[in-house]
């Protein structure tokens, strides 16, 4: 019988996978990973999983990675708002802590495959999109080993969202006894807002000046930690009669640029290369293919070469149609139809 090791969050979505698992005649068993300090989150989710593995039968663990995702994922995420960028923690957290980890026990214990929960698939060795578009979570797998894919499962790939509820609590009345933690964000360590976490370990408070595209001063803001590329709400811009964009965050003096919305608009993404095979750019060549700049973006057409730039893999994309709001440190991902080829971090 084939093994796999699912990872498990306590929601309602992992633990219909162990039952879809099942039914497809796996031997699961379950992972858990500490990865915060959020003990009431723990608490409960570990609950739900015990209860899950005693109506399944299948054995599970827990492993406490925290140290390995405050090094990796949380200083990354705070010092990267710190320098005025705007992380992407999943996308980093992924492939450093989850995948690793749970790669890490399945080679130790023998066991054939990782499992996730994840809105995705896998298709012709790639990562891909799942079918329900409105929660794809390709976006954040593209720095996955390629070794690994062959190995990985996601049986919710092919299922929408919006219908697994009441399919999974039909087949499975004890999920609706699962306990849902209160405040559920999108990142495992922020209850409400990154502002929040940001003021544990810098002043986010700092009065600054807000400057227009031509670098005259136009206002004041209140902390540039507190914005990101895009957001129009939040400073003062003296006698505005139209909305303002952020277009530019400079820690250096604390200072933002705003301008209108075409100010937002770019035609050329430079990233730097986390996960895209060398193999493309063989002889030089640039690729054609299809890029989001961030997880809710559509995705551009774009034609996507590879340079060297002080030892360092840049991946620079043209745009065949201008993009707004492209956020330095951010996800650049390369998408052959709805395969995910790579990509990098914006810069």
């Amino acid at each position: 019988m084939r093994k796999v090791l699912l990872l498990m969050s306590g929601g309602v979505d992992s633990s219909y996978c162990a039952y879809l698992l099942q039914k497809q005649g796996y031997a699961v068993s379950g992972l858990y990973l500490k990865l915060h300090d959020k003990e009431a989150k723990h608490d409960y989710y570990l609950k739900n999983i015990e209860f899950c593995a005693q109506h399944l039968g299948i054995p599970y663990r827990v492993i406490d990675g925290r140290e390995a995702f405050k090094k990796q994922v949380y200083d990354y995420f705070v010092e990267s708002y710190a320098k005025g960028l705007t992380p992407n923690p999943c996308a980093m957290c992924n492939p450093e802590i989850k995948f690793k980890i749970a790669f890490e026990v399945a080679d130790i214990e023998g066991l054939d495959f990782v499992a996730t929960g994840h809105y995705a698939q896998i298709k012709e060795g790639r990562i891909a999109q799942g079918v329900d578009m409105s929660k794809d979570q390709s976006y954040f797998l593209f720095g996955l080993k390629p070794e690994w894919i062959a190995r990985i499962i996601f049986p919710l790939g092919d299922k929408i969202k919006e219908e697994l509820k009441p399919i999974a609590l039909h087949e499975l009345p004890w999920l609706g006894t699962l306990e849902s933690y209160k405040d559920s964000q999108e990142i495992c360590f922020v209850e409400h807002s990154y502002l929040d976490v940001l003021k544990k370990h810098y002043n986010t408070e700092s009065q600054g000046v807000v400057l227009d595209t031509q670098g005259r001063e136009v206002g004041t803001h209140k902390g540039y930690m507190q914005y990101t590329i895009g957001k129009r709400k939040g400073f003062n811009v003296k006698g505005a009669l139209t909305p303002h964009y952020v277009v530019k965050i400079n820690p250096q003096d604390n200072t933002i640029v705003v301008g209108d919305k075409e100010s937002l608009a770019t035609r050329e993404v430079r990233a730097l290369n986390f996960s895209l095979p060398k193999a493309y750019f063989v002889n030089g060549d640039s690729i054609d293919c299809a890029v989001k700049i961030r997880y809710r973006s559509h995705k551009a057409k774009a034609n996507v070469h590879c340079v060297q730039e002080g030892g360092k893999e840049i991946l620079i994309a043209h745009l065949e149609e201008p993009v707004y709001g492209v956020a330095s440190g951010q996800a650049l991902v390369l998408y052959d139809a709805d395969k995910v080829l790579g990509g990098g971090f914006i810069i």
